[in-house]
């Protein structure tokens, strides 16, 4: 029996969500990749404390669903919901820019976080909820989000240069101008986030489903104990740990090697990190476009390892960037374009194993339970020992990358390992549902 092939997905409700999309990814990477630097340089924080800033954040992402959810799905239309939450959100992160308190600004992250992490898990429902064929047209509308970050974060990149480098002062001088410049990444964030919070109430209604999915969500964990999810959900802590402690180091560590790049580099991506770490999240955009190329052909276990090998090899590369017999700018840049591999690789790839080795009735649970330990208990757990490492790495008030970025190497290599050993090579699949 032949069934009817699903409608095609209107340009009117493609742009609709395509700008959803852009908006939202837009605010979190206005801002996230120049945190670091901001707090370290300008604040005169230590590597403890702002740690804490990051998992502060984080605890967002591990309360903020299930109150959203309740919320969301009872009571409130979702894009009322997430309009009322990003004004809400830009009005917070306006203020984080100039909050000079580390209390204040501790507080403020953990009431910015369980505002703003809701909404990443929102967004993507709503797409779904309205989108004709969720495998066929979810990927071009998140592709937009990907793009937001990108876009954004060079924007940041010439802002810096154009508004903040002074020319002809010292080297120390640059960086402290530049670190006190990036309060306006908070500021642009804030912008994006009005205008995410009023676009969203023009969004497609989309009323709350009024159902629980308590029981789904029990069941989802009695199958995650199994092989092979349980191995990846033990594995998937430690790497998002991997995965955080390059978005909180890197920003500054290419800040410093950026002054001494061509002046090229500049008119590209602008001064400081931010706009050479966009090379990550395009060579993210071509990873992912090419995994369903070869998800028929290559095993799960062989992608993950890839993933995993690239996450080390990145590593690597900052950590011995200054031995290598390369330009430095050339070898910076493929560190960063490593990020395609290591997110498309490992993390993308985990979400289409969760996907397959659930029951359909559960599988949305999974996700979420899944999702909560990338972008909750890891980031957490990363974020502190991103700040632990931090402190340790310094040698006579100098950062020694070279100890900073063995930490997180080593701690790849050891995920790979046992990768190898306890994932099984084949494993029982329920059939490929490619998640957002």
């Amino acid at each position: 029996m032949m069934t009817s092939a699903a409608p095609r997905l209107s340009t009117g409700l493609n742009f609709k969500l395509s700008l959803m999309m852009f908006l939202q990814y837009g605010i979190w990477g206005a801002w996230l990749p120049f945190l670091w630097d901001f707090l370290a340089t300008h604040r005169g924080m230590d590597g403890a404390e702002i740690g804490n800033m990051f998992a502060a954040g984080a605890v967002g992402a591990v309360i903020g669903p299930f109150i959203a959810g309740q919320f969301a799905d009872r009571y409130f239309s979702t894009e009322r919901f997430l309009g009322v939450s990003h004004l809400i959100g830009a009005v917070l992160i306006w203020r984080l820019a100039s909050i000079e308190s580390g209390t204040g600004f501790l507080v403020f992250s953990l009431v910015y976080g369980l505002v703003y992490s809701p909404t990443l898990s929102l967004t993507n429902s709503l797409a779904f909820h309205h989108l004709p064929d969720r495998d066929r047209d979810f990927g071009r509308v998140r592709f937009w989000g990907t793009l937001g970050w990108i876009v954004v974060g060079l924007a940041m990149g010439h802002w810096l240069w154009r508004m903040h480098e002074p020319v002809g002062a010292s080297e120390l001088d640059t960086l402290a101008q530049l670190a006190a410049g990036k309060a306006d990444a908070f500021r642009l964030s804030a912008i994006l986030g009005l205008c995410m919070g009023i676009y969203c109430f023009f969004l497609p209604h989309t009323p709350p489903a009024r159902m629980s999915e308590k029981n789904a969500t029990v069941e989802a964990m009695g199958e995650i104990v199994r092989r092979p999810l349980c191995v990846l959900f033990l594995l998937a802590v430690p790497v998002s740990c991997i995965h955080q402690f390059y978005f909180v180091h890197t920003e500054i560590f290419l800040t410093a090697k950026n002054l001494a790049a061509p002046a090229w580099t500049k008119t590209v991506f602008g001064a400081g990190g931010g706009g050479l770490m966009t090379v990550g999240q395009m060579t993210e955009l071509v990873v992912l476009g090419a995994i369903p190329l070869v998800a028929k052909s290559v095993s799960r276990k062989t992608l993950l390892a890839v993933g995993l090998v690239a996450y080390a090899g990145r590593m690597a590369i900052f950590a011995f960037v200054d031995v290598i017999p390369l330009p430095p700018l050339v070898t910076l840049l493929s560190g960063v374009a490593l990020h395609g591999l290591c997110f498309g690789c490992f993390i993308f790839v985990a979400f289409m194993i969760v996907d397959e080795e659930t029951s359909s009735d559960v599988r949305a649970s999974a996700q979420s339970l899944f999702n909560l330990v990338i972008i909750g208990i890891g980031v957490i757990v990363g974020s502190k020992i991103a700040g632990w490492v931090s402190d340790w790495a310094r040698v006579d008030d100098v950062t020694d990358y070279t100890r900073l970025f063995s930490v997180p190497m080593w701690a790849s290599v050891a995920c790979l390992f046992l990768l190898l050993v306890f994932y099984p090579s084949k494993s029982r699949s329920r059939g490929l549902h490619i998640p957002g």
